[in-house]
């Protein structure tokens, strides 16, 4: 015999108990969402942690008894009561927030005490901002002289070194600086003992009883020494007023060493078969000189 319990809803929560045999008799529209307890308000204090997450505090939810569309509805009215309470404090405090700018007192002295004193040391950051500025051109004012002045005592190293290859030269042809034969054979007995080994070396091929007036190794040397004269000058520059003014003792050097050749190879035309190999060394320091137009003039005159 089945036993059932009339409904009683009490006027507080309006929550309905039934016991399990009466349950089975109720239609389904009586057994609904009314029959769970309700779930409690949501805390204050969970919305005021700092490091609050809206995701992570709504899936923590997942085990109360309600729907989403309550909980929705929910948050709205919890978001309306926060802008309620803002704007209630707002109207409270509202004469003290107008009266806040007028409390203050002595805020514009404070400001215009920082404002000079900025605009005081921006006046000092552009006055060191000018001096470096100043600073480093002069730094780069004196590197330049620095660099200018390594140039120049390259030059003047260039020129003395040029002035003693020619004075060398003219020692080892007995010509001095005004053009004029030495007289004095100090020089060429010395030049003629450093040359003896070497002279014997280039002489040996041709007959020994041949007397020859320069040996092609002083010749050798002396047309190798005007050439690193010439090559020297022209790294400096041959535009340079000293170098400009050697030219005269250039070209008697070279007139000299023409002469020496010339004389050179016309002994050893005049020698015949012993002496082509000279006429072919000597020609070959025509050439090195670029004087090769000279050396065919000579072959020509002994021809004729």
């Amino acid at each position: 015999m089945d036993v059932s319990i009339e409904e009683s809803r009490p006027a507080t929560n309006d929550i309905q108990f039934h016991t399990p045999s009466s349950r089975s008799s109720l239609s389904n529209d009586s057994f609904n969402e009314d029959n769970l307890p309700y779930p409690v308000p949501l805390a204050r204090n969970d919305f005021l942690d700092p490091n609050f997450n809206a995701q992570t505090y709504l899936s923590s939810l997942h085990n109360r008894h309600q729907t989403l569309e309550d909980l929705r509805s929910e948050l709205r009215n919890r978001s309306q009561e926060l802008n309620k309470e803002l704007l209630d404090l707002v109207n409270v405090n509202y004469q003290d927030f107008l009266g806040l700018g007028s409390s203050l007192h002595g805020g514009e002295e404070k400001v215009e005490e920082v404002r000079v004193g900025l605009l005081g040391l921006k006046r000092e950051i552009e006055g060191v901002k000018k001096a470096v500025q100043i600073r480093s051109q002069e730094v780069e004012e004196g590197l330049q002289e620095r660099k200018q002045v390594r140039r120049d005592i390259a030059v003047a190293r260039g020129l003395l070194e040029v002035d003693e290859r020619l004075g060398e030269l003219e020692e080892r042809l007995m010509v001095d600086s005004a053009g004029k034969a030495k007289t004095n054979g100090q020089v060429a007995d010395d030049d003629s003992e450093e040359d003896t080994d070497e002279d014997d070396e280039d002489d040996e091929e041709t007959d020994a009883s041949i007397t020859w007036t320069s040996s092609i190794g002083k010749l050798d040397r002396h047309v190798q020494l005007y050439l690193g004269i010439r090559q020297l000058m022209a790294s400096i520059g041959p535009d340079h007023p000293f170098l400009m003014a050697q030219q005269s003792r250039m070209m008697r050097l070279r007139n000299t060493i023409s002469l020496d050749l010339g004389a050179a190879l016309k002994q050893a035309k005049y020698v015949g078969e012993p002496g082509k190999a000279r006429v072919m060394k000597i020609v070959g320091l025509y050439g090195e000189m670029d004087e090769a137009a000279e050396a065919v003039r000579v072959l020509r005159s002994l021809k004729k």
